[in-house]
């Protein structure tokens, strides 16, 4: 059977994964009346709620005697370790368009990496049937998109395809609005060129991606090099450098068959695989036959560009709701994440009570710290803070490229706020229907925290796309939040009375009957100084009736509740979440006004 392995990149949200749910009705994959989720790829709780790809997912379908090797990869750059993994694996690329917002920065990311490696990208201009559809200017983006990525010739001859994911068909006419997806599989054949390997060199295989099974153990994933790979077959791992980490037998082979994994007994050169046997090996070894000793190169990755502290969690509330507490569990969680996930990077504090975790930026790390919640952890996380490095120059820092939709009306706010955070405006273009397109070159720093103002700025209709850029010089202090909070002064149940005389201070953010702790953050203050009050305090009893029935009802204003990435985006550097399965609260550092006091004197001294 002849084979072609190919994936999709696309920015976030422009229907990569609703088009391979097609694919696979349309190749057969799927019975008619089988029952099947939409946008099936995404089987991650957190993928499926936010409607994003997390993780990078093989899957394969069979069109006239050739087998497919389709590849879902996330948009998002932060999840960008697994996008330059995977592009090793194939030997072309659908580059997918939304047919009204073009080219965007992820697109610009992923095509990046897909040029670099000299792929030959089909585009695909989806969601051709949208009212505000603009196809020829979007192709014309592509273009200029490639040309600034430095694109061979050959890659800028690229074949076109107009199609609407959702409803199933593709065409060479951009005027098409029915069909099938037959002349998307027709120019995956002619157009992406089949494996080039050689069968009869001894077995090599780059592991592109980790996952563990509790009967299986790891299971290793990429696309077999060179030669044939037999069940029980003796094997070893190589480092980068050459060297034996372990040594074993292939005790499982898999290949992929829609969304399934179908055990076989033997696999040879260019195919996607899994691979089961071996206990220490991870992404970027070589395995291969016990006679190889130079290793496959591996793609380097782009590095770590934020860093979080994560802690064990010591409130007064500690173990209430979650089963996983001590650091050792949360030690083990951690570096187990950074073995597959090659973005991430985690360091031991020297108190062994917290650890460095650094990764590509606020998303994948809230999704790291959600999926640890969800499995029972509770934890302490600090304020994000960027990393800089020493340059030619001196210090260094990271800077991203932010594109911003927003209404016209919204644009003055907008600038003034990214000035504000020391970013400089590169571009700005009307977009069509009363918006208008900023884009900058701004830290990195200066950006965290910033998205919920934003949201705000803009009354929720504003979109901005981050992707890193370069390491740029050091751009001075940036002004943080302007306004302190409001802390609680002592143990207890926020009580309503309470609550009601202190929405003059500013906005809470607990509500009545909720247990407090001293030290904990109940609002945000009015003013840029924080305040200890007490949430607690009860009307004091009398036999005298205030005139009018002003005690009957206390109506308070509903308490500003924080997501996640909003908590973590929110505090200070003297503040920390406090996450646990049920819970997010926001605390301050020391929970004890003395030792605060005596902790701003220190710093303020440094």
């Amino acid at each position: 059977m002849s084979l072609r392995n190919v994936a999709i990149i696309a920015h976030v949200d422009h229907g990569k994964t609703t088009l391979v749910d097609q694919l696979f009705r349309q190749s057969g994959t799927f019975r008619d009346n089988q029952r099947v989720e939409e946008r099936a790829m995404d089987s991650n709780d957190l993928e499926k709620e936010r409607g994003i790809t997390i993780l990078a997912k093989p899957t394969s379908i069979d069109w006239q005697g050739t087998r497919i090797n389709i590849v879902d990869t996330p948009g998002h750059a932060d999840f960008g370790g697994e996008v330059e993994r995977i592009l090793s694996m194939v030997d072309g690329v659908i580059l997918l368009v939304d047919s009204s917002e073009g080219a965007m920065p992820q697109t610009k990311f992923v095509t990046g990496k897909a040029l670099a490696l000299g792929l030959r990208p089909i585009v695909v201009v989806n969601k051709i049937d949208r009212s505000d559809a603009r196809v020829q200017e979007v192709l014309d983006e592509v273009f200029d998109l490639f040309v600034s990525l430095d694109a061979t010739d050959e890659q800028l001859d690229f074949p076109v395809l107009f199609a609407s994911g959702r409803n199933g068909y593709a065409s060479d006419d951009p005027e098409a609005r029915e069909g099938t997806l037959t002349p998307m599989f027709e120019k995956i054949i002619s157009h992406v060129p089949p494996p080039s390997v050689d069968l009869d060199a001894p077995f090599s295989f780059l592991v592109t991606l980790l996952d563990r099974d509790n009967f299986l153990g790891r299971i290793l994933t990429g696309r077999v090099n060179s030669g044939v790979v037999k069940l029980n077959q003796p094997i070893h791992a190589l480092d980068a450098d050459g060297n034996v980490i372990e040594a074993g037998r292939a005790s499982k082979l898999m290949t992929f068959r829609g969304l399934d994994r179908v055990p076989v007994e033997e696999a040879q050169a260019g195919d996607i695989i899994s691979l089961a046997g071996l206990a220490v090996a991870t992404v970027a070894n070589t395995i291969a036959d016990t006679s190889v000793s130079t290793p496959i190169k591996a793609q380097p990755i782009d590095p770590p560009t934020l860093s979080m502290r994560f802690a064990v969690n010591d409130s007064p509330f500690a173990g209430r709701e979650g089963s996983k507490v001590t650091s050792r569990m949360i030690r083990d969680r951690l570096f187990r994440e950074a073995e597959s996930n090659v973005a991430i990077k985690v360091t031991e504090a020297a108190d062994k009570d917290s650890f460095e975790v650094a990764g590509r930026g606020e998303l994948q790390l809230g999704v790291l710290i959600e999926t640890m919640r969800r499995e029972g952890f509770e934890l302490g996380i600090s304020r994000p803070r960027v990393l800089f490095r020493d340059g030619e120059n001196g210090r260094e820092e990271p800077y991203e490229t932010v594109v911003i939709d927003v209404d016209e009306e919204f644009s003055g706010t907008v600038v003034d706020k990214m000035n504000q955070r020391k970013a400089e405006m590169t571009d700005m273009r009307p977009s069509g229907g009363g918006k208008t397109r900023i884009t900058f070159s701004a830290p990195s720093r200066g950006l965290i925290g910033y998205h919920g103002e934003f949201l705000s700025d803009t009354r929720g209709t504003g979109i901005m796309n981050r992707l890193f850029e370069k390491y740029g010089p050091y751009k001075g202090t940036i002004e943080g939040r302007k306004n302190g909070v409001l802390i609680s002064n002592g143990n207890g149940e926020a009580n309503a009375y309470a609550l009601n005389s202190l929405e003059d201070r500013g906005i809470l953010m607990v509500g009545p009957g909720e247990p407090l702790y001293e030290g904990m953050i109940v609002g945000e203050n009015a003013k840029d100084d924080d305040l200890e009050v007490n949430p607690m305090k009860a009307k004091q009893l009398t036999n005298f009736r205030a005139s009018g029935g002003k005690d009957d009802a206390i109506r308070l204003t509903p308490p500003k509740k924080m997501t996640l990435e909003q908590a973590i985006a929110y505090i200070d550097d003297d503040e920390m979440v406090e996450v646990t399965p049920k819970t997010i609260r926001l605390r301050k550092r020391h929970l004890d006004p003395h030792e605060r006091k005596r902790a701003k004197r220190a710093s303020e001294a440094a």
